[in-house]
């Protein structure tokens, strides 16, 4: 039995945070345990445009012993508790050995789990079941929890914007294919309302889920 030591402990800890620092991830020192870190969710998966903290505490047996990790902002995955946050993650029980750190966590182990869900070990028993009957409805509420909870006010201005860019961008292709003619002033205006585009964070978040065609104003703030 390997003995706790104090001073490896916290070399490796130390080690760690600076590796995440290196990598430009944004730490956050909550104790001499305790970490956030700030995690984008992978591309080309549901959760892309999501901004959630991770709360990694290690305990005094790391690197020997895995870090307990979780999100503190509520993500929709069958392998994430909704309400506590914690992760069904092999690597972070069974298999973990003192190689690994929390970089490969967050760099490798985490999107992977968010990339390929397994239902068949859920923490989320609706999400694994939604995620095996209907992809499209599953990815409707990922993108929920998204808007709701993983999504800061610059970030809910930008995507609105983006999608009202993209919408204009289809209009005018409709309207040249019925051989139209395209109102150059109009899209001025409708470009200069988007500059000025300063709604609240609730009317964002509904103007966003009517362009996604996914959600609707009601959906996203009822309880869940």
């Amino acid at each position: 039995m390997i003995k706790s030591n104090h001073f490896l402990s916290k070399k490796r800890r130390e080690r760690d945070i600076a590796r995440l620092k290196q990598k430009k991830y944004e730490v956050t020192r909550v104790s001499e345990t305790i970490i956030n870190i700030t995690f984008n969710g992978p591309e080309d998966t549901p959760y892309e445009k999501g901004i959630w903290q991770i709360v990694v505490n290690f305990p005094q047996e790391y690197p020997y012993k895995s870090p307990s990790i979780g999100f503190l902002q509520k993500i929709y995955h069958p392998n994430i508790d909704i309400q506590s946050g914690s992760i069904c993650l092999d690597v972070l029980n069974q298999t973990w050995t003192p190689l690994y750190d929390v970089l490969n966590i967050i760099e490798t182990f985490i999107p992977q789990l968010l990339t390929y869900p397994n239902p068949s070990d859920p923490l989320n028993s609706e999400a694994a079941k939604l995620f095996t009957l209907c992809a499209q409805k599953y990815k409707a509420m990922v993108w929920k929890y998204i808007l709701k909870h993983a999504c800061n006010r610059k970030e809910l201005k930008l995507l609105s914007h983006q999608d009202q860019t993209t919408q204009l961008e289809h209009t005018k292709q409709q309207l040249s294919k019925q051989g139209n003619p395209i109102i150059e002033e109009s899209e001025s205006e409708n470009t200069n309302q988007n500059d000025s585009y300063d709604l609240s964070e609730e009317s964002q978040l509904s103007e966003l889920s009517d362009v996604s065609g996914l959600l609707y104003e009601d959906e996203i703030f009822k309880k869940e």
